[in-house]
């Protein structure tokens, strides 16, 4: 048994990964970025849609699941947070458009924690109405941290369950924190190439922004962790800029930033997760792509009530189709 699903603003399809493990097959994917769709195909075998405002809902195969991480700078607190007054907040009525044409037997959607405060909550309220009233499901949702699923990162999303009335209410299984520590994604070896550590010239600059910060009484500037720390803040898009909000300890000598492959790990992609582009490249994926662990856990209550399974099978990736 088994059963099809999308995949909307796939990013390197962090999300996909979860579903097909539980019996998931994909049917069609959508990401504008050249640089994911990259990534997308060497892991995925096929390279996605591009702008999904462009697709013709009709043109897209049936399925019984929708996925999407939507874009999230327009609701997130580093962004502008300007909502659906930002073209690409307006994205998410495209998720509506392709639901109520094919309607799905339930979707799963992924944002910033910010979203549900957005402009006094007036925001979240709309997303909701959409779903609920115009489009017949029953939601639930639930703030989720990364670090609670095994992963050593205190990253908080919010999470968009919405089924079918003939399925039922999806429930979220209980959960407790789990034991992390930053050195289980670290390279074993402890020994990583001399590029990742900062030059004496940015540590410097970190250190002075930080005491600028600290005398203005507020806590911005670089983050620095060691093996032992027990989660990193969240990785972000920017992170290849200059790595300030996870910086990790070294004996002897500055600071350094994460490898791409450490990256990878500290959002729960599995090892065998190619990585086929610049490390700028990877670590603007990895920074706006989801903790995978995070949805498995959604994936192994959702996935039976879709005909799939609640056994878990190991992703590998794939070669292209072409």
């Amino acid at each position: 048994m088994s059963f099809r699903f999308i995949d909307l603003f796939a990013g390197i399809g962090g999300i996909r990964i979860a579903f097909e493990e539980f019996g998931g097959e994909c049917v069609f994917t959508s990401e504008w970025d050249k640089f994911a769709q990259q990534t997308y195909e060497a892991n995925h075998g096929e390279v996605p849609a591009g702008d999904i405002t462009l697709v013709d809902v009709s043109e897209i195969p049936k399925f019984d699941l929708l996925l999407a991480g939507f874009p999230c700078q327009p609701f997130s607190h580093a962004g502008l947070k300007m909502g659906f007054e930002d073209t690409r907040g307006t994205l998410f009525f495209d998720i509506a458009r392709i639901a109520k044409h094919h309607r799905p037997k339930a979707m799963v959607l992924e944002n910033v924690k910010g979203l549900v405060g957005h402009d006094k909550g007036n925001t979240f309220r709309e997303i909701l109405r959409i779903l609920e009233e115009e489009l017949g499901y029953i939601v639930s949702f639930k703030v989720l941290n990364a670090k609670n699923f095994g992963v050593p990162q205190n990253r908080e999303r919010i999470v968009i369950v919405a089924t079918e009335p003939k399925i039922g209410p999806f429930v979220f299984p209980p959960f407790g924190p789990s034991d992390t520590s930053v050195g289980d994604i670290l390279d074993p070896n402890r020994e990583v190439e001399a590029k990742y550590t900062l030059s004496d010239k940015l540590w410097d600059s970190h250190i002075r922004r930080k005491e600028e910060h600290r005398k203005k009484g507020n806590g911005f500037g670089y983050s620095l962790f060691g093996p032992k720390s027990s989660y990193t803040s969240t990785i972000s898009a920017r992170y290849y800029k200059d790595g300030s909000e996870i910086l990790i300890e070294q004996r002897n000598k500055n600071p350094r930033k994460l490898t791409p492959r450490e990256a990878a790990r500290l959002q729960g992609f599995p090892e065998s997760f190619r990585i086929p582009v610049s490390d700028t490249q990877a670590y603007k994926q990895f920074g706006n792509s989801v903790a995978v662990p995070m949805f498995k856990y959604v994936a192994k209550t959702l996935a039976p009530m879709l005909g799939g399974s609640a056994r878990r099978r190991p992703w590998r990736p794939i070669s292209s189709k072409k």
